[in-house]
C-alpha cells in the first residue's frame, strides 16, 4: 500500500485506516453515520480529505470513554458544513461531556475503592456488613447497593 505524503490532500480508505488505526469496516460505519464524509473518484473509489483523521481521532477518543455515538453525532453536527473540529471546538465539545465524564470517573473510582468493602446491596455476607448495614437498613432507602448509587 503506497503510504500518504505529509502534504498528501486525500487518503484512500486503506490509508485513513492505517494511518488512524481504524478498520476500513468501521470507517465505512462512521460514513454510514454521517459521522465522516468522503468523494468517489471516477473509479467510484472512496477519498477522505486528509483532516479527516482529526475526526475519526474525536470519535474514537471520545468513544473510548464511553461517550454514546449519537451523542458524538449531535456534537459533530453542529460544526458548520461537517468541518473537522479546530481546538476552540474541541475545548466546547470536551466542556460539553466535562460533568459526564467527571461522573463516570467518580463512579469508576467508587467501584475501585469501595466494592470491597459494604455497598449495601443486602446481601450482608462480607464481615464488615453487619456493622455498616445492620438489618439491611439501607433497603429503606431503596433497591440496589445504595452505598454506590447515592454518592
Amino acid at each position: 500500500m503506497d503510504e500518504p505524503s505529509w502534504d498528501q490532500k486525500e487518503l484512500t480508505v486503506g490509508q485513513l485506516a492505517a494511518r488512524s488505526g481504524v478498520a476500513v469496516s468501521a470507517l465505512h460505519f462512521y460514513e454510514r453515520q454521517n459521522l465522516i464524509t468522503s468523494r468517489r473518484t471516477s473509479g467510484n473509489q472512496r477519498r477522505y480529505r486528509r483532516d479527516t483523521l482529526r475526526r475519526v481521532a474525536l470519535i474514537r477518543v471520545a468513544q473510548r470513554v464511553g461517550i454514546p455515538l449519537a451523542d458524538i453525532s449531535a456534537a459533530l453536527a453542529e460544526l458548520p458544513n461537517g468541518r473537522t473540529p479546530t481546538r476552540q471546538d474541541w475545548a466546547r465539545l470536551s466542556e460539553r461531556w466535562r460533568a459526564e465524564l467527571d461522573e463516570r470517573i467518580h463512579r469508576l473510582q467508587q467501584l475501585r475503592d469501595e466494592f470491597t468493602e459494604c455497598i449495601g446491596c443486602g446481601c450482608l455476607t462480607i464481615d464488615r456488613c453487619l456493622l455498616a448495614n445492620p438489618y439491611d437498613r439501607l433497603a429503606e432507602h431503596g433497591a440496589g447497593p445504595r452505598r454506590l448509587l447515592e454518592t
